[in-house]
């Protein structure tokens, strides 16, 4: 098990890349605790994959300053040894098998073969390192893109997109190997466009568009700066506009959900009993009252006033990121 450092596995300071006159990532503050799960959230082309391609030294950062396990940013010789990665789909040999894949690339990285059983065993894939890489599932050829990057005993890992593509079943096999690998004092650092799927991982979260910054911190405390919603359903369809203008009487931030026949409230689940008062009181009656917690997608949205139709057309547009 890889020693838990103090303080950040990862720390840059106005960390930018420039492309010509694009500005894809723009001075960009990371701060990734050793031994977390941290997971590196934004639409297509907010200028993920660019940011982690400096971080291994796969690119040069145009401006900022960065420590890696306490090695250099612009010196990646001083901690690569101890970064392992998976950055987009992993290159196997299609027609050996997933241990001869490994001890490959054990022997091109200088590292010990004895070490392939017990990765394959790390991963789930003992009882089917002998099959041929072509024949793998995608969630196996995912699981051994992760052991191949773990061969050298890594104390930081990234990732980037590791359930892209996955079934259900596949995701959530990801989902238990990530957690268990910081279970076991590796720090997982998670690039995704996938919110939803990342809120179920992390528990300490990046978010950025643009190449920028706009949240990070805890999901936990993400969560409690968002609030809750409160959900008011009328009796009469008709209804929600007047409820909708009685509740910002009232004070609340109040909008029409028209898909559901709905007040949506701003407000903590505590103030849901206090929402029905205010409802009864101007003669409303609710036949349905429920309080939901809002999503890291909502919250996302909230921090940077866009709306999902914003991230489909960033994904669209192809940007480099």
């Amino acid at each position: 098990m890889p020693p838990r450092l103090q303080g950040d596995a990862v720390s840059t300071t106005g960390l930018t890349k420039t492309f010509g006159d694009r500005t894809v990532v723009d001075h960009l503050d990371l701060s990734i605790p050793s031994g977390s799960v941290c997971g590196f959230v934004g639409p297509n082309g907010a200028g993920k994959t660019t940011t982690i391609r400096m971080l291994l030294g796969l690119i040069r950062p145009t401006e900022g300053e960065g420590t890696i396990l306490g090695g250099d940013l612009h010196d990646p010789s001083s901690y690569l040894s101890r970064v392992g990665a998976l950055i987009e789909s992993p290159a196997f040999y299609p027609q050996l098998s997933g241990r001869d894949n490994l001890r490959a690339l054990a022997t091109l990285g200088q590292i010990r073969p004895a070490v392939i059983a017990g990765v394959l065993e790390r991963v789930g894939l003992g009882e089917r390192g002998g099959d041929r890489y072509q024949n793998f599932s995608l969630g196996m050829k995912q699981r051994l893109g992760i052991a191949a990057a773990l061969l050298a005993g890594p104390e930081l890992l990234i990732l980037d997109e590791p359930t892209n593509g996955l079934d259900p079943a596949g995701i959530l096999e990801m989902r238990e190997l990530i957690r268990s690998l910081a279970d076991d004092g590796i720090t997982v650092f998670i690039s995704s466009h996938l919110l939803s799927e990342i809120e179920f991982i992390c528990e300490h979260l990046v978010m950025i568009r643009a190449g920028c910054s706009v949240f990070q911190g805890r999901v936990a405390d993400l969560r409690e700066s968002q609030g809750a919603e409160v959900i008011a359903r009328p009796e009469r369809d008709d209804q929600c506009g007047e409820l909708a203008v009685v509740l910002q009487a009232a004070g609340y931030l109040a909008d029409i959900d028209e898909d559901q026949k709905s007040v949506v409230v701003r407000c903590g689940s505590d103030r849901a009993a206090d929402v029905n008062r205010v409802a009864m009181g101007a003669g409303l009656a609710l036949t349905h009252l429920a309080v939901r917690e809002r999503s890291l997608e909502e919250a996302f949205f909230a921090l940077t006033g866009t709306h999902s139709r914003d991230v489909q057309h960033a994904a669209t547009l192809g940007e480099i990121g």
